[in-house]
């Protein structure tokens, strides 16, 4: 109260002075998150590990949480997560006999961790750069292993546990170490959501499906909305249409991004007791809560705009020929993705030209020939493979035109920008699927053409 009494003092206040305060709110908040959770949750680990299994996820994680001058929990070294989101069907479960039930009319989803990983990132938080980058690692991946053969990545932990999944997750990414692992089952996602109030999130197009086999409904439309957990798992779970597991994955990631912001909403944090007793029943993981505690208060002090979304590279073997679609690794994408952003291996010099380069223009501006004109620019600059996508749903107007890394390289992503003169570069996974950059085009693009009073 004596603060909202003397507003005109607040002027005075040098920013340091507010950062400060700032800090010490958001400690103080998570030194009262962590005695509570300590004291009231059940352990948060429900999968036994072997020795040798445990060792694997202590490469480097023992060394990556320490404690503040303040005591409080903080990442002090480069931390990856594999993060695994399980669907199980009661068709999933087996028996008492260890037999599976197989399916039986309705095939529920049960609130077990039993189930395939629909799921599949790995998370890393490094505190050197005050990056968090999200790798998306589809769920169709080929992978061989010694005792099964071929194989889908997805079902690795149903069959042999996180560590295992983990140790495939690392082969295929060249030996990337994995410090921790997350598995948390749909309907903890659910009840998350709704203990947050619900999740903001813009749906991409218009999205209807129906399956009576597994009483899965699904009905929204495009645009941003406020979708409660029900149907925000719809959003998550759907995959019936051009682009299948990889447009869900791109939409997964988004709705990641959408639930951290929101978990790290001040009011969110004083309720972190709260939360963690939704999600404890619903999750299984190698983190301590203080673990936990020192991975929410990185996001808070780097926030979303530090946040990297990426795919792992690769393609599908789909011509329609082939009884089982698989994803398949490109191992050189692959070697310079995880030497650029988890700083393992080194990236080899780059062999794309100029004129092989997929770009996809997605039109933001609405500005009559304002494309073409673009296209025009680019072929005159050498580059030939340029496409336009088709007119997108959710009509945007973005101020900033965005030249989006699609495969998680900034340099040739910021180098066309620079060339072009205008637009901001982002590395996420929100363009064009199959191109190397997407260039959702704004209106500095049009500001920035000499004819813009002709266009206007």
């Amino acid at each position: 109260m004596v603060h909202r009494q003397a507003p005109k003092k607040r002027r005075g206040v040098p920013l340091w002075v507010w950062l400060g305060w700032g800090s010490v709110a958001t400690v103080s908040a998570a030194a009262v998150a962590f005695v509570a959770v300590s004291f009231t949750s059940t352990p948060l680990q429900k999968r036994i590990l072997s020795a040798a299994d445990a060792a694997f996820f202590n490469q480097n994680g023992k060394d990556a949480f320490s404690r503040s001058a303040l005591q409080v929990p903080e990442v002090s070294k480069p931390v990856n997560i594999l993060l695994l989101g399980i669907k199980t069907n009661l068709s999933d479960v087996k028996n008492s006999d260890g037999k599976e039930r197989g399916k039986t009319g309705y095939d529920a989803e049960v609130d077990t961790l039993d189930g395939l990983s629909d799921t599949i990132m790995l998370l890393r938080f490094d505190p050197q750069t005050k990056r968090t980058i999200v790798l998306g690692i589809p769920r169709d991946t080929k992978i061989e292993r010694r005792e099964r053969g071929t194989e889908k990545i997805n079902a690795v932990d149903q069959e042999s546990g996180p560590a295992a999944a983990a140790q495939e997750v690392s082969k295929v990414l060249g030996g990337v170490a994995i410090d921790r692992y997350i598995r948390v089952n749909n309907m903890g996602v659910a009840k998350l959501v709704d203990e947050l109030g619900g999740v903001t999130v813009t749906v991409p197009k218009d999205i209807k499906y129906q399956d009576d086999s597994q009483h899965f409904y699904v009905n929204l439309k495009a645009g941003k909305q406020h979708l409660d957990g029900l149907k925000l798992l719809g959003l998550l779970r759907y995959r019936h249409d051009a682009n299948g597991d990889i447009g869900r994955m791109q939409r997964q990631q988004m709705v990641f991004k959408a639930l951290l912001e929101q978990s790290l909403n001040p009011m969110t944090i004083a309720r972190m007791p709260q939360l963690f007793g939704v999600l404890k029943s619903h999750i299984d993981t190698n983190l301590t809560v203080e673990e936990f505690l020192a991975l929410g208060s990185f996001s808070m002090q780097n926030g979303k705009s530090k946040m990297q979304m990426l795919m792992m590279p690769g393609d599908y073997n789909g011509d329609g020929k082939h009884s089982v679609s698989y994803w398949l690794p490109d191992e050189s994408g692959i070697q310079n993705m995880v030497a650029r952003y988890f700083d393992h291996g080194t990236i080899s010099p780059s062999e794309t030209k100029v004129e092989r380069l997929k770009i996809n223009i997605q039109d933001t501006s609405h500005f009559p020939d304002a494309t073409a004109r673009l296209i025009k620019r680019l072929n005159k600059a050498g580059y030939q493979n340029v496409h336009l996508d088709p007119a997108p749903k959710i009509k945007e107007d973005l101020t900033t035109s965005q030249f989006i890394a699609q495969k998680g390289n900034p340099d040739v992503a910021e180098g066309l920008s620079e060339l072009l003169g205008f637009g901001e570069v982002k590395v996420e996974n929100s363009g064009n699927l199959y191109s190397d950059i997407t260039i959702k085009l704004g209106r500095d693009w049009i500001q920035k053409e000499e004819s813009y009073k002709s266009l206007k």
